[in-house]
């Protein structure tokens, strides 16, 4: 009863006083205390910086476009037919060279590898411009671009350097090998002045043969009128033969019009 006339005057005496019980509680000194009454975790994100956002992913470059392809108007270009020599010497010549000469392996069967023509011009060094004509002649005989020709070493007596160019040459094999072939001996040839013939006997004892000219007026692609200078070329047809009778019987079953002998007609 006491205590109650206490807490009663205390009230009345002072009116703001809170009563006892309901004081707050003492804040905390720990400065990491949390609050009372918060949700936890709400502070931690609060205080916590934002995370970096994600970088950019880059896009990858676009590759160019493929330019369509355009296809060549009207039908497409014929295969180029196969030379008339060439199939004589197949479906003739072999099985006659093996049949003459017991040959069974039919890569013992002479062939034709690669004809050479070989233009020399003395004068290239003071006349350059004869050694392009001569080139060019070259290149419209056989279709082929001309290779020029350098001298090997020097020599004191003609006034010559090493690596200096003295001529130029063509090697055929192929296709184009036969085409000239059949060329050369069906219409060049006849053409020669106070023909006779081609020698039996030049012949290297290896199976190859040369042929020497003294005018490129004999071809049909060389224009009269644009000649500077007749020259002649060595013409050397390598076979594989290996000895001079089979390489000469090749040479005469393709056609090659030898000197006392009826040639082989070509069809």
């Amino acid at each position: 009863m006491l205590e109650k006339k206490e807490r009663s005057e205390s009230e009345s005496t002072n009116p703001g006083a809170v009563p006892r019980g309901d004081e707050p509680a003492a804040a905390s000194t720990d400065p990491e205390a949390k609050p009372q009454g918060e949700a936890p975790g709400t502070a931690d994100s609060a205080a916590a910086p934002q995370t970096e956002p994600q970088a950019a992913v880059e896009p990858k470059p676009e590759k160019p476009a493929k330019r369509p392809v355009t296809e060549p108007a009207g039908p497409p270009p014929e295969p180029a037919p196969r030379p008339r020599l060439l199939e004589h010497y197949e479906q003739r010549v072999r099985p006659k060279l093996a049949q003459q000469f017991g040959l069974g392996n039919t890569h013992q069967i002479p062939k034709l590898m690669k004809i050479v023509l070989n233009v020399g011009m003395g004068d290239a060094p003071k006349n350059p411009k004869g050694l392009e004509a001569a080139a060019a002649e070259l290149a419209a005989i056989t279709g082929q671009h001309a290779v020029v020709t350098r001298a090997k070493k020097s020599v004191a007596n003609f006034n010559l350097r090493q690596g200096m160019a003295i001529g130029c040459a063509v090697t055929l094999r192929g296709a184009r090998m036969y085409e000239f072939l059949d060329r050369f001996i069906s219409i060049a040839v006849p053409r020669m002045r106070d023909f006779r013939g081609l020698s039996p006997d030049s012949f290297d004892g290896r199976g190859n043969y040369t042929i020497g000219i003294k005018e490129q007026m004999i071809f049909p692609e060389i224009d009269y009128d644009k000649v500077e200078k007749i020259h002649g070329m060595d013409i050397t047809l390598v076979t594989s033969a290996g000895r001079d009778d089979t390489a000469r019987a090749l040479l005469r079953e393709l056609g090659m019009p030898f000197r006392g002998e009826a040639p082989v007609a070509v069809n």
